[in-house]
């Protein structure tokens, strides 16, 4: 199974971003877990260069997550720029 699958783990992601353990719903939260999974997927592209599936699969996550993004910077843009600092996605 993979670990961003294990309830610890949801857990932990989700309290850290997304205000408390059972907020799954929030926009934080879900950008969280899809860049926790993002890095685990690029992780494992570098080993399994020819997988191709989950190359569509890491293409699909990054987009689902620029969309969560784009919502939460018209929402809320002080919340997208700690969001952003605090996952260390954008340069």
């Amino acid at each position: 199974m993979p670990t961003y699958k294990t309830e610890g783990k949801l857990d932990e992601i989700f309290a850290e971003y997304g205000g408390s353990a059972k907020n799954t719903g929030s926009t934080e939260g879900q950008a969280a877990l899809f860049t926790f999974r993002i890095k685990e997927l690029s992780a494992h592209l570098h080993k399994n260069h020819k997988d191709h599936s989950s190359r569509r699969a890491l293409l699909t996550l990054v987009g689902k997550r620029k969309r969560l993004l784009d919502y939460l910077a018209k929402k809320d843009i002080t919340k997208y720029r700690d969001l952003i600092v605090k996952l260390g996605i954008r340069k």
